[in-house]
């Protein structure tokens, strides 16, 4: 298997950097742009593994796309997706999956069998598609009951109230939101468990509105009007969670890190990273982008924090935690387990191997730093985020090696240049 090494830094930073576009924001728009009448440009959008394999999905069933200099050219299908009767590969793209299920539904066509990777084929899928059955859907497990792959006849849906469990992933309701505008009644979605990742929804209605869509939310209640998105340009922000990379970076090995392109306002919950590393002992600032800087006379220290809004944070946070003083509580996190890998254990067995001491709690993670940590070969279970908050300990711990580097083509397919530029 194809590994890379990780120097050390030997001095302290000073860099700018700028990420690729939001990969959950790119994917939202992607389904926005695809479902819409007319023509869209989706600027700064990110080419990855993940909104490659969603856009080619959405051109298998009749949407039109063409990526150049500018970003995503999208042609929607006006609310009226076509089915071909192909077999859809999403990888383990869990996101766009679940996004794309919800879309299909909306076609008309021979039947199609959405399937991926055997990691995707062990994610839970079946909260989301109760809830597109109760509307109308007609899907057919083909193997195992809540997992793909899966049959899927388009029959259009009929909207209406609603029931739906969140406590796996959010990202059901919103799959369900997205396609809201185009069921024949109003779209009222009544969660039956508390909601986890609350920022990716909030993101899931900003970009929808943005597109036009029109979305209340009471008591628990999503109601989406019958109202089709309007064509339309849209600018892609950078992604936090890219980010977050570099600004750890900054905090591991001292000096300032700017990403110039993941604006103050962010619309990403993913963009608290900062803030998270403030209260560790970093200094924060905000100009074009966000730079985060570590003096010499500034350790880091541990902290207690729930993670539930931005679970996507925890192995970046947790490689920090490893050489911050005193504990880190790291809780709200239990549907980790259900990511590209249970990404709590993976966090804690790879930061175990690097000397660290981790307990691992069943919605997250106890890490006590201070410890003389040691270089390691990483696991990287094909995990891009695993992968790359290693890449970053390996800055000052010698001795790092990744397993399997190419994985960060899910999210971040320069990653690797862009690390490189830290040593110049």
């Amino acid at each position: 298997m194809e590994t890379k090494k990780i120097v050390p830094l030997t001095r302290p930073l000073k860099a700018r950097v700028t990420v690729p576009g939001s990969k959950s924001i790119t994917q939202r728009a992607l389904i926005c742009a695809a479902l819409a009448e007319g023509e869209s440009l989706l600027k700064g959008a990110l080419r990855s593994e993940d909104p490659d394999l969603l856009a080619t999905a959405l051109a298998a069933t009749g949407a039109q796309l063409e990526f150049s200099s500018e970003g995503f050219r999208v042609i929607g299908v006006g609310g009226r997706p076509r089915l071909s009767g192909k077999e859809i590969f999403m990888g383990n793209n869990g996101t766009g999956t679940r996004f794309f299920l919800a879309y299909a539904s909306l076609g008309r066509g021979t039947p199609l069998v959405l399937t991926g990777t055997k990691r995707l084929c062990e994610r839970p899928v079946k909260p989301l598609i109760e809830a597109l059955k109760t509307w109308g859907a007609q899907i057919d497990y083909l193997q195992k009951e809540g997992f793909l792959p899966v049959k899927l006849k388009g029959e259009g849906l009929s909207g209406g109230e609603v029931s739906l469990s969140v406590a796996q992933s959010s990202q059901f309701l919103s799959a369900l939101l997205l396609v809201g505008p185009y069921t024949q009644k109003e779209a009222q979605i009544r969660l039956t468990t508390p909601l986890v990742s609350r920022p990716y929804v909030d993101l899931t209605v900003a970009v929808m509105r943005a597109f036009g869509g029109e979305i209340k939310e009471t008591g628990g209640v999503f109601k989406v009007a019958s109202r089709p998105y309007q064509a339309r340009s849209y600018l892609v922000e950078g992604d936090a969670s890219s980010a977050s990379y570099f600004l750890a970076a900054a905090a591991l090995v001292g000096g300032e890190v700017e990403v110039t392109n993941l604006p103050r306002n962010s619309l990403q919950g993913d963009a608290a990273f900062s803030g998270l590393l403030s209260r560790m002992g970093c200094e924060i600032s905000f100009n074009d982008g966000v730079r985060v800087t570590r003096r010499p006379e500034q350790p880091l220290k541990g902290i207690e924090i729930n993670m539930g809004r931005y679970p996507d944070l925890v192995p970046t946070l947790a490689v920090v935690a490893a050489c911050a003083q005193g504990k880190t509580l790291i809780r709200g996190v239990p549907h980790l387990r259900y990511k590209e890998t249970d990404r709590l254990a993976a966090v804690a067995q790879e930061l175990r191997k690097c000397g660290a001491e981790v307990e691992e709690l069943e919605d997250g993670l106890v890490i006590t730093g201070g410890q003389k940590l040691r270089g390691a070969e990483i696991e990287t279970y094909e995990d891009h985020r695993i992968a790359m908050s290693f890449a970053i300990l390996g800055l000052v711990v010698p001795g790092m090696v990744i397993r399997n580097p190419g994985c960060v083509a899910k999210s971040f397919p320069n990653f690797w240049e862009v690390l490189a530029s830290l040593y110049q």
